[in-house]
């Protein structure tokens, strides 16, 4: 096996170009200093003190530089994992309590446990029972839920915390007359200020910025000591080694939690990073090995007291614009991250929950997908039926709930749609020997005597009985002129058994109505299988063709019907095929 599969920095360390130095070092800067208002911030979703955002957002992204394919991904903590972190953690435990911040240390050691061995066993593929629509109706019902629970910082109220859309609507209804406004009007200009600055001057890392000015505001005029709320006291040092907190219930317990983590993060960084991956043609991704690389990162990171960190979508942009070329980008990033953790934190001490509040619901807005259901509206009213239920249960019943109940729904969709298949009846288009729909191509020419029928789909156990009824309903519309179908067989990729079975009864069927079946566009398996099974032999193997022209011409060249019908009597007074 070779080492740089395994150890992807073998690779683009030793061939490390001079030239790449300035782009790496900006762009760890940028998101370095972009981080640590993201850490604090998205540990107070996750329900934990700030700290352990600023751990989670430096061991997983050094542990991530080392193991991981792309070379512009940047991890750490996100709005929408932390989310799920506190909405099952907090089942199990009061939110900021000591089980409750061991619960979600030990879930980050489970996640990065079943990622590495999802890695291990090549088990990528999982993540594709995740349609677009059950991530955008999760995303933007997860952005709803966010938003909303950062409404108690933000207004200055005492909400209690939930992961229930109209729980929090009618807890916030309930406390308006308690708003603190001089809270709330920070909290509004720090959103305007945000956006502002993201419009007009998007150089400026504009949730550094107005951490600081709002720093200052407040330990210059004394805000703190007014009613506005404060992170007040942060730890200073890095994070120590320690083994998390085995409880075989508590494992338990969290298991459908890490696993629906383990899933959601690997879709939300292998998205990104196989967007960026486009640009830079020099590298590929390896599925498995982000697999691994992230679950190292969340395996390793959980001795360091981190909660379960992904690739971030925002953090990665900034870092591939800032002219990111390798992980080293990554690392100088976690330089800033440690330098905050051993000499900065005190700098934090007056920073405004509020402005938290608004770094986060600018995030999350982000998150918020309308394009999509627009999209859905106009050619796939299934999907978009999938989409809103997902994201109706996710933020109204829960989040597991509302990701099972899309991946069910999706599969339940697929389920259907493989019973009951696109199917055509094909006519002639004049002075050509092309074959179309005639639904689709009015001109197509029809012949009385001849049926010509494609089916656009696998033929197997699911679908059989439909094949069949609509072969005999379409052949009724014909009547006693039918002499002639032809199967198009082009679009059929395989057959099964229970499609040999139903073919054979569609055969004895037409033979009984004296309508002759030819076989045309077959692909080699299906052949195959039409062999082995003995029912070319049945249907006679000179009505097998290249193409459907060659089937029509085969029947107006004259051939004998009598002499036909006569070889299926024949046939007929034989034992049956699957006797011989």
């Amino acid at each position: 096996m070779n080492l740089k599969n395994i150890l992807p920095i073998l690779d683009w360390l030793p061939n490390y170009k001079k030239e790449w130095l300035k782009g790496d070092l900006v762009a760890g800067l940028t998101v370095g200093i972009m981080l640590i208002p993201q850490g604090i911030a998205y540990a107070l979703i996750a329900g934990l003190p700030p700290i352990y955002g600023l751990y989670t957002a430096l061991i997983p992204q050094i542990v991530y530089a080392i193991f991981g394919t792309s070379r512009q991904l940047a991890v750490g903590p996100v709005a929408m994992d932390s989310l799920i972190v506190a909405a099952g953690v907090a089942t199990l435990a009061e939110v900021g309590s000591e089980n409750f911040i061991e619960f979600a240390i030990l879930l980050a050691f489970m996640m990065g446990a079943l990622q590495i061995l999802f890695g291990v066993f090549r088990l990528g593929f999982i993540v594709n029972f995740l349609s677009k629509p059950v991530i955008s109706g999760f995303t933007s019902a997860a952005a709803l839920i966010i938003g909303f629970s950062q409404l108690n910082n933000l207004l200055g109220i005492q909400l209690e915390r939930n992961n229930k859309l109209q729980n929090l609507l009618y807890d916030a209804y309930h406390h308006l007359n308690e708003i603190h406004w001089l809270t709330s009007l920070i909290g509004v200009l720090t959103i305007i200020s945000i956006l502002l600055i993201k419009k007009y001057f998007n150089k400026i890392p504009a949730g550094l910025f107005v951490v600081i000015t709002s720093i200052l505001i407040v330990k210059f005029f004394h805000l703190d000591q007014l009613g506005v709320s404060i992170i007040g006291d942060i730890p200073k040092g890095l994070p120590d080694f320690r083994i998390p907190s085995f409880d075989k219930k508590i494992i338990t317990d969290l298991f459908p939690i890490a696993l629906t983590l383990s899933f959601i993060a690997f879709l939300e960084a292998i998205s990104v990073a196989k967007a960026i991956e486009s640009k830079h043609p020099e590298y590929k991704i390896s599925p498995n090995q982000e697999l691994i690389a992230l679950g190292m990162g969340n395996f390793i990171g959980s001795f360091f007291q981190t909660y379960p960190a992904t690739g971030g979508f925002s953090r990665t942009a900034v870092n591939e614009q800032s002219g990111a070329k390798t992980p080293l980008s990554a690392l100088v990033s976690a330089s800033v991250i440690a330098l905050t953790l051993l000499f900065l934190t005190p700098v934090f001490y007056y920073l405004p929950k509020t402005v938290l509040a608004a770094i986060i619901i600018v995030a999350v807005f982000g998150l918020l997908d309308f394009s999509m259901p627009k999209k859905l509206l106009t050619f796939s009213k299934r999907d978009l039926l999938i989409l809103n239920v997902t994201l109706i249960f996710t933020a109204t019943v829960g989040i597991k709930e509302g990701i099972s109940i899309g991946v069910v729904l999706s599969l339940v969709m697929l389920i259907y749609n493989t019973t009951k298949p696109h199917i055509a009846v094909l006519g002639k288009v004049p002075n050509t020997h092309f074959y179309r729909n005639r639904k689709r191509f009015k001109e197509v020419e029809i012949e009385d005597e001849i049926l010509i029928v494609r089916f656009d789909a696998q033929l197997n156990f699911a679908n059989t009985t439909y094949f069949k009824d609509k072969l005999q309903e379409y052949s009724n519309y014909k009547g006693d002129q039918l002499k002639l179908l032809i199967l198009d067989g082009e679009s059929i990729n395989s057959l099964d058994s229970s499609a040999i079975y139903a073919l054979i009864e569609v055969l004895e069927y037409f033979n009984r109505k004296k309508v002759t079946i030819a076989f045309t566009d077959l692909k080699g398996p299906v052949r195959d299988k039409m062999i082995k099974s003995g029912f070319m032999a049945k249907a006679n193997e000179d009505l097998f063709f290249m193409s459907i022209q060659g089937a029509v011409d085969w029947y107006h060249t004259g051939f004998k019907q009598e002499k036909y019908h006569k070889y299926i009597k024949q046939e007929n007074s034989k034992k049956p095929w699957f006797r011989r």
